[in-house]
């Protein structure tokens, strides 16, 4: 079966068929793709006189254009997102950072309770009923963390080749 002109397809190979581009942003000539010229515009780059471009999907995930329940509104061609993020202390949730303490006494009991503390510990025993001779623990966990460096922000993948149709059928509108 002929496919769509500007069709695009994943192949599971590492190169373009005949008759198709890789969909990695090369700017073709217009003079000599004028039918997909009038598809695709300058949607996806090139000056409009002499070059157009092709979809890049390079390090991207397709996504169809409009606005779902909920959701923000996306034109046909935009791009965004970023593989890497680094979040601001005014885009974490609000929650709330306990200070551990623990008494240098010497443990006597072996299980935890809210009226315990940790303590020196003697044997299988941890906790102490006493919260005299507290010790805070780990004072820098009050501190920020994170240090400012970037996360992953990229969601599990599989690597394919996307490749648009230089040729075939033009596509006719409903």
């Amino acid at each position: 079966m002929e496919p769509f002109l500007a069709e695009i397809r994943a192949f599971p190979f590492t190169f373009a068929p005949s008759g198709w581009a890789l969909c990695n942003g090369q700017l073709l000539p217009i003079s000599q793709n004028t039918a997909l010229f009038s598809l695709l515009g300058v949607t996806y780059g090139g000056d409009g006189k002499s070059t157009f471009g092709l979809p890049n999907l390079q390090g991207a995930a397709p996504l169809m254009p409009g606005q779902g329940n909920g959701l923000s509104a996306y034109d046909l061609g935009q791009s965004g997102g970023s593989e890497n993020v680094t979040l601001l202390p005014t885009e974490m949730p609000i929650h709330i950072h306990f200070q551990m303490a623990d008494t240098l006494d010497p443990a006597d009991l072996n299980a935890p309770n809210p009226s315990r503390t940790l303590a020196q510990s003697q044997g299988v025993f941890a906790y102490q009923p006493s919260t005299a001779n507290l010790v805070q623990m780990a004072p820098q966990a009050l501190t920020p963390a994170g240090g400012s460096l970037p996360h992953s922000n990229m969601m599990p993948s599989l690597v394919m080749n996307f490749c648009i149709a230089l040729q075939g059928v033009f596509p006719q509108r409903p």
